[in-house]
């Protein structure tokens, strides 16, 4: 019998009174009867559990969420959706370059955008990233330590191999089953398709249709064109399956979707940053537009925060950006009181607090972040992931592989930190040639995708097209 991830409502419902919890709702009776009919905890790292369920416990569901739907959060007045009420949180930072005019005077000459090496790297550092956490994605924190110590690879410093892998270790931790053919050391050929790439190609070709003043609906109609609905999970297909519905944008994000703040936006982040370099304000406005089609409050702070960092770490020449004056353009145009700045100040603190002289000290700053967030909040959850993102650059000071290593080595969604670490880490290299090429090699300038025409693309040539889309 098909069990289609992440949309049956019997296992749609445990999510959401898990998220009921997280932000303050009191769910206790809805628990209640779920529990008294029989119904049970959500799967813990699966998208739907196998075994299908009474179907009257389905209708229940339904009717629960529906319930749930009815209750507001406490901490709505912290942590809003829409973006004026975001931006009256937010210190108002001025558009680039104001600041330099008005110093230097009508004849100060514009700084010089970076061209197509430096994103041709964010895109390669994305690839890569992604790539380096495909095979130990969905295992737990403990799973990733034994492989990668039992193959003399820890701390993490590159890809993953089955070669001397005991037996035992490998039969107690399998490889993610759909990607353990095409992403350890030995069998990369070329970068397999994942959602973490496809989301950045469908945004570039969101601006080459409609330009930097789409809509939320437009995503949602682009997606409908060419994004199969088998490709998207959690808040994505949620929201996919919406649309098919009849319901529009921005219910689209709010109707049965327990991942609406999830880390599924944060991924989606990249072409806004890199098309808007150095305005973060900007990047991160098309962010939202884009986030709220299936992501409210945390969620859609996961988009704006990337899109915002990764447009600093493009500013212009001269301006110099860090990973840690990166990380800080991001926090700014997110609520400064909402879990998710928490998250991200939390990382940066925990980073800090640990020697950052070798990777080895970074399994105790991941300690720390799993103590503090892996009871309550799902491995896909999108403020454990942010957490171990900030701490895995910041501990890495901003360097290419230290930062990947550590993202991935910490757990929870492998391939997406991974991804973004790497975006974020290519740009502030610079350049395809700062990054080691154990790393580009294997991925042979070609990119698989089932979105439009992209397939088997070269890096360089999507680094040229997002440089075009600047224009």
């Amino acid at each position: 019998m098909l069990r289609l991830t992440w949309v049956q409502p019997e296992d749609l419902l445990g999510h959401e009174l898990r998220q009921a919890a997280q932000d303050g709702r009191d769910a206790s009776g809805v628990e209640r009867r779920w529990r008294e009919a029989g119904g049970l905890p959500p799967p813990e790292r699966a998208g739907a559990s196998p075994p299908p369920q009474d179907p009257r416990l389905r209708a229940l569901a339904n009717a629960l969420l529906d319930e749930l739907a009815s209750t507001q959060s406490p901490l709505r007045a912290l942590e809003p959706t829409s973006l004026p009420e975001i931006k009256r949180l937010t210190p108002r930072p001025a558009r680039p370059g104001l600041e330099d005019r008005e110093r230097g005077g009508l004849g100060a000459a514009p700084a010089e955008v970076p061209g197509t090496k430096s994103l041709h790297a964010s895109w390669l550092g994305r690839a890569v990233g992604c790539l380096l956490g495909k095979p130990v994605e969905k295992l737990p924190l403990h799973g990733i330590r034994a492989l990668a110590k039992s193959t003399s690879n820890w701390p993490l410093s590159t890809w993953f191999t089955r070669r001397n892998l005991p037996q035992d270790v490998a039969e107690r931790y399998p490889w993610n089953r759909r990607s353990r053919s095409t992403s350890l050391a030995e069998n990369i050929d070329g970068m397999p398709e994942d959602d973490d790439l496809n989301y950045p190609l469908l945004g570039l070709l969101l601006l080459r249709r409609h330009g930097t003043g789409f809509t939320t609906a437009d995503v949602g109609r682009l997606w409908l064109d060419e994004l199969p609905a088998g490709r998207t999970f959690t808040a994505e297909r949620i929201a996919y399956r919406n649309l098919l519905d009849g319901i529009e944008p921005p219910d689209t994000a709010v109707r049965h979707n327990p991942f609406r703040e999830w880390i599924g936006a944060q991924i989606r982040a990249d072409v806004f940053g890199w098309t808007n370099p150095g305005d973060p304000v900007r990047a991160a406005e098309l962010a939202h537009t884009d986030a709220t089609l299936t992501h409210t409050a945390n969620g859609v702070y996961g988009e704006m925060f990337v899109a915002a960092a990764i447009a600093h770490a493009s500013a212009p020449s001269g301006t110099a950006p860090t990973i840690h004056t990166t990380l800080s353009a991001g926090l700014s145009v997110i609520p400064p009181d909402s879990r998710y700045a928490r998250a991200i100040r939390f990382g940066i603190e925990t980073a800090r607090a640990e020697p950052t002289g070798t990777p080895a000290g970074f399994a105790c700053v991941v300690d720390t972040l799993h103590a503090r967030y892996a009871h309550d909040h799902h491995w896909v959850h999108v403020l454990p992931n942010a957490a171990l993102l900030a701490a895995a650059l910041t501990h890495a000071d901003g360097d290419f592989t230290g930062s990947i290593c550590r993202a991935v080595s910490g757990g929870w969604d492998t391939d997406s930190n991974g991804a973004t670490a790497g975006s974020i880490a290519g740009l502030l290299a610079g350049s395809p040639d700062a990054i080691d090429d154990r790393w580009t090699t294997p991925l042979k300038n070609r990119l698989a995708t089932s979105v439009a025409d992209f397939d088997g693309i070269g890096f360089d040539e999507l680094a040229r097209l997002t440089q075009e889309a600047r224009t």
